[in-house]
């Protein structure tokens, strides 16, 4: 019994380990190495089916247009624009007490979200609003 147990064992971890490498393989792109001259920088979906996406090929930044059926060249630029250090992109915060980082203006951090229950109060009153019978000022 006990030498039936590891030997289904051993070949399950056979098979997994056959399986991790192959998705190991698959998942590498074929004759692109990490660091070539192809290399997507970044994308925003702007739509159902459609998206921008910025593509660095060589030295120069390719933007793309990409929909379901077709991939289309909007602009070329320098890929010194699209290329910036996380340095340069710091905003100083100015805190003076009143204001605390991670915090909402007007009110706390779930403010405005559906998780905020002033959200559903005000909803439900919106509701009730909407669905409350006007009273009769005159009845025959």
């Amino acid at each position: 019994m006990i030498q039936l147990l590891l030997q289904v064992g051993f070949t399950l971890l056979v098979v997994l380990l056959l399986m991790w490498g192959l998705a190991r393989v698959i998942r590498r792109p074929m004759g692109l190495r990490g660091n070539e001259a192809l290399a997507v920088l970044g994308s925003q979906q702007v739509g159902r089916g459609a998206a921008v996406a910025v593509v660095r090929v060589a030295d120069r930044a390719l933007i793309l247009g990409i929909t379901d059926t077709e991939v289309s060249l909007l602009a070329e630029h320098d890929l010194d624009a699209f290329l910036t250090d996380p340095s340069e992109e710091h905003i100083p915060v100015d805190l003076d007490g009143s204001e605390l980082p991670g915090r909402h203006p007007a009110g706390g951090r779930l403010h405005g979200s559906a998780l905020s229950p002033r959200t559903w109060i005000s909803a439900v009153d919106f509701l009730r609003e909407r669905t409350a019978r006007p009273e009769r000022t005159a009845r025959r």
